[in-house]
């Protein structure tokens, strides 16, 4: 039994509308000079990119881009992006864009302090040295929380499986949040990495307590504690009543600052707690089908929150409650269903599937996707019901 509790942010936090125009001074706090901006193509074609240069202009630093950053990025193209911060004697690094263009910073900050290959960190918590390189995240997606999360994903094309790397050196320094850097994004996206979000809040919350975790030493995702589940709730509750709008209209500044502030909390606390089945099974489905990653989170979320009530019926009533059911007479089984269902409509609202073989699963698939499930232990820990390849099995079933 664990009798301690650890909880770790990254070290600043910038928020508002107009924001980014502090972006200079903050550089200039971290002792920049050389900086390499880090972000994709549609948020350079989005005029996103040149916004940013010219604030960085006036400050008179050194910039260059990297603009090739694409979804779930290969392990080789961080390497890549890597060799051309090294050509440009890079000493601070910008991620511009959605989670992927923040991971690949967090990646190529990494290795600018210590070397390597992507893969050599993977396999573990707390594998790194010492802190990464000075590392701005400005996320332009409410979804991922990787300003202030612990962990960068890659793409292991080889064997065909998504790479998290987790330590707590990866947070960036600052994580800079500017509402009005969201407005261009689409309804797809905007959807995608939405529920992205309130997979992460709602599993941290429902996450099995920290003092329950059978595992030792000193863990990244250590389960729920007080301040996380503090933190998930409202990200719940800014996300539930949030998405829906942002979704339907884009240019809704004040519902585009909620969900943000909601995708921030929700990083905060499963940065700390950890998520659980819902997010190890989108591991090996990743591999599988090309559907982003939020839409695989969101898809399997209400069948996983079904499957978990049995052992965390107080936590499902509380999300209730945010979602306007009144569960205050129902059975286990009943509130399970209320759950799913209450997901489920969500889904339906925001144009996202909510069947496994809408994206491509098959009945065949099924097996190999429980059997790497469970091989994911820092994930499979956290779940409050134990995950068996039997069970996994009958839940992907009713995911189908």
């Amino acid at each position: 039994m664990r009798t301690s509790w650890d909880f770790f942010s990254t070290k600043r936090i910038v928020f508002g509308n107009g924001a980014i125009q502090q972006l200079g001074k903050i550089l200039a706090s971290l002792g920049a000079k050389n900086v390499l901006l880090i972000s994709d193509p549609g948020i350079k074609q989005a005029g996103i990119v040149d916004k940013v240069l010219a604030i960085l202009e006036q400050s008179n630093y050194h910039t260059v881009v990297y603009d090739q950053v694409v979804p779930e990025p290969p392990v080789d193209s961080a390497m890549e992006c890597y060799e051309f911060a090294k050509s440009h004697h890079t000493d601070a690094v910008i991620g511009l864009g959605g989670g992927s263009s923040i991971d690949m910073a967090k990646i190529v900050a990494m290795l600018i302090a210590h070397g390597g290959h992507p893969l050599d960190y993977y396999g573990g918590e707390n594998q790194m040295p010492g802190p990464i390189a000075p590392l701005v995240a400005i996320p332009t997606t409410a979804g991922t929380g990787s300003e202030v999360t612990s962990v960068a994903v890659l793409t292991d094309v080889k064997n065909n499986l998504k790479v998290g790397i987790s330590d707590n050196y990866l947070r960036p320094s600052v994580a800079l949040l500017d509402p009005e850097l969201t407005i261009g994004l689409p309804p797809y996206v905007t959807a995608c990495s939405g529920i992205d979000a309130l997979s992460h809040a709602i599993e941290a919350y429902t996450a099995k307590p920290y003092s329950n975790i059978e595992a030792e030493g000193n863990l990244l995702f250590q389960g729920s504690i007080p301040i996380s589940d503090t933190l998930a709730l409202q990200a719940i509750e800014l996300i539930v009543h949030n998405l829906p709008i942002v979704v339907q209209q884009g240019t809704n500044l004040e519902a585009r600052s909620h969900m943000l502030l909601g995708s921030l909390l929700a990083g905060m606390a499963f940065s700390n707690a950890g998520t659980a089945a819902a997010h190890a099974l989108a591991y090996p489905i990743g591999g599988l089908t090309k559907s982003p990653h939020g839409e695989v989170t969101g898809l399997l979320l209400p069948y996983v929150m079904a499957f978990n009530t049995s052992v965390e019926k107080e936590k499902m009533l509380k999300i209730l409650e945010v979602f306007n059911v009144d569960a205050r007479n129902m059975t286990t089984k009943e509130i399970a269903l209320a759950v799913s269902a209450a997901v489920l409509d969500l889904l339906e609202e925001i144009g996202l599937p909510t069947r496994l073989s809408k994206i491509g699963i098959k009945e065949t698939d099924l097996t190999e996707i429980a059997e790497k499930t469970l091989d994911i232990d820092r994930l499979i820990r956290n779940n409050p019901r134990v995950p068996t390849q039997t069970n996994l099995k009958e839940l992907l079933h009713r995911a189908l």
